[in-house]
């Protein structure tokens, strides 16, 4: 009889070692971060990182959601998320209207349709990359985002995290940088004008937001008091 080579213990070992390593990295690592880090203020980012090493300066300074304006929650969801209290990580008629979109003209860049929980998925552990490899781990990571933290912990780390430019990340370093002032003291207009420049921190300024994008943000930062659509989160 011919002896195996490759015995049935001998020949999976090298893949079982690869398939607990992808395990580790998408399922307890990620949950064990989160876990931890939906009590205690998140240090850093892929994107900070990425800064430091090359030598950019970042500026990020975490507060609590209670401590900032009512203004500055009513002006992000009204321009980022309408239903980030009711949507499970995804708006998907959002996202329809972007394919769509997309197919009726292919040449045009496709349109973001990403809601709050997706953007801080990416934030928390993806370098800014686009890749359609990105943008399904980031699908993935968001289901654990919205199954292990509630909607007030999603909203705080974004507003605490999100790139306001120019190494500004979050509410306080973007208020203090733009407006000299703690985010608990932004007005309803200053708090419009940087969820307006939120699509392109590093090209638009907050202290000078066009009038259409700054009459879209008042806009929806009306609606989005008058409607209730924080109610998650207070």
């Amino acid at each position: 009889m011919v002896k195996r080579v490759w015995s049935k213990s001998k020949r999976p070992s090298w893949l079982r070692r690869i398939l607990w390593a992808v395990f580790a990295l998408l399922v307890p690592l990620p949950l064990a971060y989160l876990v931890i880090f939906r009590f205690v203020p998140i240090p850093i980012t892929p994107q900070m990182i990425g800064d430091y090493v090359t030598l950019q300066e970042v500026h990020q300074s975490w507060r609590s959601i209670d401590d900032m304006s009512p203004a500055l929650r009513h002006a992000v969801i009204g321009s980022e998320d309408q239903l980030f209290c009711t949507h499970h990580g995804f708006d998907w008629d959002d996202i329809q209207l972007a394919l769509k979109q997309h197919d009726e003209k292919p040449g045009k860049k496709l349109r973001g349709a990403s809601t709050i929980s997706q953007q801080v998925a990416r934030t928390l552990f993806l370098a800014p990359v686009r890749s359609w490899v990105r943008k399904g781990l980031e699908a993935y990571l968001t289901v654990l985002v919205e199954f292990t933290w509630p909607k007030k912990r999603i909203l705080e780390a974004y507003l605490n995290l999100v790139d306001w430019g120019h190494g500004n990340y979050g509410a306080e370093a973007a208020a203090q940088a733009y407006f000299h002032k703690s985010a608990a003291k932004l007005t309803a207009s200053e708090a419009a004008r940087l969820a307006s420049i939120l699509p392109n921190p590093d090209k638009w300024k907050a202290q000078k937001a066009g009038k259409a994008r700054m009459s879209r943000a008042m806009a929806r930062e009306h609606e989005a008091s008058r409607d209730d659509l924080d109610r998650c989160v207070r």
